[in-house]
């Protein structure tokens, strides 16, 4: 652990932010400056925790990197945090907003689920990856809610909801290469039965395998209809997102630029451009923030 990463907890959040999130980088500049560092020391967090499932192979080395986790969250609650940098900016942050801890809790308990259910995947559903997805990127916008002082509006909470659901299928679907080159198989079980497509194929064959088209297309269509709820909670006022919370739906603006640059490859999710960044995300972020739209 470097000595600045403890002296200066917010740089090292905003550093690991910046390199791993590039969505979430741009995000930031549109909060408050107040608030800048707050949600960035929850969304560095949220970025450790998903790097544990993805970084380590050996589930002993995972279940100890959760428990120390789990050992700090009690710690932040005891006002004791280790001397870790994400675990000083989250006690700072924490303390300041009176975030809620059990939504911390609850992403951490959460990061586990979705390993077993790529592991065997007969066990993944729709069902089970939306609440996956509700307990994760869902939970982590309630955090921002309550950061912000909305977290009590049931409009909000609702379309933050479904907002977390299109994020979690979305990154999903940009990631499913990588998962097929791990033999993960990210698409639920009763979605390639649906559309006869062998996850085997998948993995031998990547973007040419029978029947993965038409799968991507159903499940991205999933994330698609859960953007539209959420926009349809903002129907009395004309769609438009109110000023204190607009930065929190920015996170939709990437899932939907995503799922249209998806569309015009039709559904190809091997597509080599749509590993590469946007040129024009940061545009439609800013864009989604000026409109007050997503």
């Amino acid at each position: 652990m470097s000595t600045r990463g403890v002296s200066d907890p917010f740089a090292h959040c905003r550093d690991l932010v910046q390199k791993r999130d590039y969505e979430g980088f741009l995000i930031s500049k549109f909060y408050p400056a107040e608030l800048q560092d707050a949600y960035i020391a929850l969304r560095a967090f949220f970025i450790e925790l998903a790097m544990v499932q993805e970084s380590v192979s050996n589930p002993v080395i995972g279940n100890m990197r959760m428990q120390f986790w789990r050992d700090a969250l009690k710690s932040l609650s005891d006002g004791r945090p280790p001397k870790h940098p994400i675990a000083l900016a989250l006690h700072e942050t924490t303390r300041k907003y009176k975030v809620p801890m059990y939504h911390l809790k609850r992403i951490l308990d959460a990061r586990v689920c979705l390993y077993f259910e790529l592991e065997t995947p007969t066990h993944l559903t729709v069902d089970s990856l939306t609440t996956h997805a509700e307990s994760t990127s869902s939970t982590f916008l309630y955090l921002l809610l309550s950061m912000v002082n909305e977290s009590s509006s049931p409009t909000f909470s609702h379309a933050a909801s479904h907002v977390g659901v299109a994020q979690t299928i979305t990154t999903l679907l940009r990631a499913l290469p990588y998962h097929a080159s791990k033999r993960h198989m990210i698409i639920p079980a009763e979605i390639t039965a649906r559309q006869g497509l062998s996850q085997e194929d998948v993995f031998r064959h990547g973007g040419t395998a029978k029947g993965l088209d038409d799968a991507v297309f159903e499940l991205a269509t999933v994330a698609n209809d859960h953007l539209i709820t959420a926009r349809e909670m903002f129907k009395d006022t004309g769609g438009k997102v109110p000023g204190v919370v607009r930065p929190v739906f920015l996170a939709a603006v990437p899932a939907a630029v995503y799922l249209e640059r998806l569309e015009k490859v039709n559904f190809d999710a091997f597509r080599p451009s749509l590993q590469q960044r946007s040129w024009r995300l940061p545009w439609r972020i800013w864009l989604g923030h000026y409109q007050a739209k997503f």
